[in-house]
């Protein structure tokens, strides 16, 4: 049955294929066997379910089952004018956060999006021009992350650039042709970390790159 679903043998609407057979091959971990993999749903991101064997610390196999929502591996960015100490932020509609008890949905974050098919530095430049029209050319590493482990497959890709915000213009940034309406909001480093300590800043992401940025960052007292 699951071989005949749109996404497996058959193309689904994105024209993938095979997308049930990721995970079988894995071996690197000598104490799990994968032994099955139903693909539940291919949206425009894709929900596994995946029965495995795991050897545990008692040395007795376990059969086990997990789902697993794949939306690709993403990237974000902490911009920041180092002479001004201030960080360059978005404000967009998140519905995932409206349901779960945000105000308003109107989720404060740095810059960040999917890879699709580039790798993590193009896809940051590409997505810092297009939610706040700032070309980046030197970019900084700082760490990589799962996100949300227990059940989201993502990878997520930090990085820190510095920007120059008195040639900075405009107060608005997104692609129209994927209905993003996205404001650009500047604050003092100071001011940014008020807000993540009153609730104001709720977004994971831009927590830890906040936290960096006073830590081991750009505004850190050496």
């Amino acid at each position: 049955m699951n071989d005949a679903r749109p996404g497996t043998t058959v193309p689904d609407h994105r024209g993938r294929t095979g997308l049930h057979l990721t995970g079988r091959d894995l071996d690197r971990n000598p104490r799990v066997e994968v032994t099955d993999v139903e693909l539940l749903a291919a949206g425009w991101h894709v929900l596994r379910a995946t029965t495995f064997r795991y050897l545990g610390d008692d040395g007795e196999w376990a059969t086990l089952k997990r789902e697993t929502y794949d939306r690709g591996n993403g990237a974000t960015i902490l911009l920041y004018d180092p002479a001004r100490r201030t960080v360059l932020l978005t404000r967009q509609f998140r519905y995932p956060v409206y349901v779960n008890d945000h105000p308003d949905g109107m989720l404060i974050e740095t810059a960040a999006g999917l890879l699709d098919d580039d790798d993590p530095v193009t896809a940051i430049r590409r997505e810092a021009e297009e939610e706040t029209g700032l070309r980046v050319v030197d970019v900084e590493p700082v760490f990589e992350v799962y996100m949300s482990p227990g059940s989201v497959t993502e990878r997520l890709h930090f990085f820190a650039a510095a920007y120059d915000g008195a040639t900075r213009q405009g107060d608005r940034g997104g692609l129209a042709d994927e209905d993003e309406e996205i404001e650009i909001l500047e604050y003092d480093i100071d001011a940014a970390l008020r807000m993540v300590r009153d609730g104001e800043i709720k977004d994971a992401k831009t927590i830890m790159l906040l936290q960096w940025a006073v830590i081991d960052g750009p505004f850190a007292r050496r």
